[in-house]
């Protein structure tokens, strides 16, 4: 069989309510809108009898030892729930930045899954696909099928797909990576307790632009302000975003240093992404929509 391709888009949180610690595992539940850009990385897979995993492109350095990969992890879990399950040499082309809030790994172990699931004849939807997804890693879930969702609980439950008018943005990574734990220390919820704040408001469905940042703007991200203790230079990046003509709102994804500036139209992002790069030339910048 001929190699299989995929993408493994960038993961954008537009929105990220800390609801609570649960009791039982002591997890973050989470109530988050989540969208994909077209920006991302690459994954390839040469259908073959040994498991193994090839990294470069620009952000290949930082991706971590190959044996815990998460597309290795993934492929593993996947084996474990199917016996007999096909599955080669992968290749994968780094450009998104590590530990960024973006979800890079989570989205290069979902594509993964998914060129096993299609070299295996697997429905996304199969119980065993959704049972790998689930023990790699939390954002996994979501990623399976790269489109606007609603993700809760710990990620294990994801919505349908929600029809997202497409957003004009520009992302900001500062360079800075940030590790999740620090970001959820910082927050400081003790197991069992639950965090204050208004409930997350109920996105329309085929709503346009102007109506969706309407209910995006109450909206929050609630590991925002934790990270800026550990990564303050996620504060300039949002600033910049914010000082920017025609940025509508702007907030960090996931738990940072990644930033996003929504943008009155494509123009506009894609004229500030150029603006914000010319000053801060070492910055990952980039310009996309949102959907």
């Amino acid at each position: 069989m001929s190699r299989l391709v995929t993408r493994a888009p960038a993961k954008v949180n537009l929105t990220l309510h800390v609801l609570g610690r649960r009791e039982g595992d002591g997890y973050h539940e989470l109530e988050s809108l989540v969208a994909f850009t077209g920006a991302g990385d690459t994954l390839s897979l040469d259908p073959g009898p040994e498991l193994a995993l090839t990294v470069s492109g620009p952000t290949a350095g930082p991706a971590g030892p190959l044996d815990d990969n998460l597309v290795i992890r993934a492929a593993r879990h996947l084996a474990e729930a199917v016996p007999g399950l096909r599955w080669g040499a992968f290749y994968l082309v780094k450009r998104l930045p590590v530990a960024a809030g973006i979800g890079g790994g989570s989205s290069d172990a979902a594509a993964a899954l998914r060129l096993l699931a299609g070299l295996n004849d697997l429905a996304l939807t199969d119980p065993a696909v959704r049972l790998a997804a689930g023990r790699t890693g939390a954002d996994v879930p979501v990623c399976l099928e790269p489109t606007a969702r609603m993700m809760r609980g710990a990620g294990e439950t994801v919505s349908d797909a929600l029809r997202l008018a497409p957003l004009p943005a520009v992302l900001i990574n500062p360079g800075v990576p940030v590790a999740t734990a620090p970001v959820f220390r910082a927050l400081g919820l003790t197991v069992g307790a639950r965090n204050e704040g208004a409930p997350h408001p109920v996105l329309v469905a085929d709503a346009g632009v102007d109506a969706t940042l309407a209910v995006l703007a109450p909206a929050r991200n609630d590991l925002e302000a934790p990270a800026l203790t550990v990564a303050p230079v996620i504060g300039d990046a949002l600033r910049a975003l914010r000082d920017e003509p025609g940025c509508r709102l702007a907030r960090m994804s996931g738990s940072g240093a990644t930033v996003f500036g929504v943008f009155a139209d494509r123009r506009a992002a894609v004229r500030a992404a150029a603006r914000i790069r010319s000053r801060q030339p070492e910055w990952w910048i980039i310009s996309a929509l949102l959907r």
